[in-house]
């Protein structure tokens, strides 16, 4: 067991709240466990509670050689991505560094995620329900396209005829185009998969109440005893690692809940599940101990997170940055 464990945050930026939440799982675990996050600038939130490390862009070709120098550096035990683009970088870095807790999925799986075509066929091909999808000389309507590499809702467009569709700004083949669902409620399925014994250790509904640049800053777990066996198959299926969104969308019509997307990785409204019992930051420090995570399927329902913001500033001098 480690007494001291360095976790490297891949994009942690604004993730401040997870990462206390890592720091008092290890004083509960008996270990000291101190952060580093790798960004693009030094002034980011995280500073306030861990060391910021500037580097190259996740896109960029150097950035494994980047990653590997600071974890022999630092002595990194943990490596947790936090964007989008930080998955597969990550998922190389736990090829490389066996030595080292990287609790996330295949780098063919973490590919596959990030083109919203290559997941929808991976989740028809393993019989996972997903809204109907269609071709470009098939298309019913209404349709909602959405950009195959695109996230946080950014670029989609929804399609009520043929003049709609030819008024989307990208090609056609760089959409993923399906059914839309106008009688809908959306939800976000916060998992964590055990990385010794592939078990589901959690699968918490949430509803998003109001979100702010695609994140939840207003959110609510609820218990669906059908939703989580769903999302259990789901995990299962595609042999996911680690922590796991997954978002669903609930056919109201016709009852049904269906996958639109996975992001392998924590998500940012996932502070409201651990608060409501499904502790996976614990689950992430017990896993880097060598210890099989415990379970947590006794979470509290109606666990309510708002969120508000908190100011770190950063001084032009050696002064250290202060929380207001």
């Amino acid at each position: 067991m480690h007494r001291n464990l360095n976790i490297l945050m891949l994009g942690g930026a604004k993730r401040v709240a997870m990462a206390e939440q890592l720091i008092r799982a290890g004083k509960r675990l008996g270990c000291n466990v101190k952060i580093y996050s790798h960004e693009l600038s030094e002034q980011e939130p995280i500073a306030s509670v861990g060391t910021v490390i500037p580097g190259k862009r996740y896109s960029d070709p150097a950035v494994d050689a980047e990653l590997d120098e600071i974890i022999s550096r630092h002595d990194i035990h943990v490596v947790l991505p936090f964007v989008d683009p930080a998955i597969e970088p990550a998922a190389r870095c736990k090829q490389r560094h066996p030595e080292v807790f990287v609790p996330v999925s295949s780098p063919e799986v973490s590919h596959a995620m990030f083109d919203k075509v290559l997941a929808a066929q991976l989740f028809e091909h393993n019989g996972i329900a997903i809204p109907t999808t269609y071709t470009a000389e098939n298309i019913e309507y209404p349709a909602i396209l959405k950009p195959r590499t695109g996230s946080a809702s950014r670029g989609i467009v929804v399609a009520h005829n043929a003049a709609d569709v030819q008024a989307a700004p990208l090609p056609l083949d760089q959409y993923l185009i399906q059914q839309y669902i106008a009688n809908r409620e959306e939800l976000t399925v916060d998992c964590y998969v055990g990385t010794y014994d592939h078990e589901a250790k959690c699968t918490v509904p949430r509803i998003r109440l109001a979100t702010a640049g695609g994140e939840a800053i207003r959110t609510i777990t609820q218990r669906n005893q059908q939703l989580e066996a769903t999302a259990k198959k789901v995990l299962q299926s595609l042999r996911l690692e680690g922590a796991v969104t997954l978002q669903f969308l609930h056919d109201l019509d016709t009852d049904r809940y269906l996958l639109m997307e996975i992001n392998p990785r924590l998500g940012g409204g996932v502070i409201c599940s651990i608060c409501a019992g499904a502790d996976i930051a614990s689950m992430i420090i017990e896993e880097a101990q060598d210890i099989n995570a415990l379970p947590r399927h006794d979470w509290r329902d109606k666990t309510l997170m708002t969120r508000y913001f908190k100011e770190v500033i950063f001084f032009n001098d050696s002064t250290n940055n202060e929380q207001q």
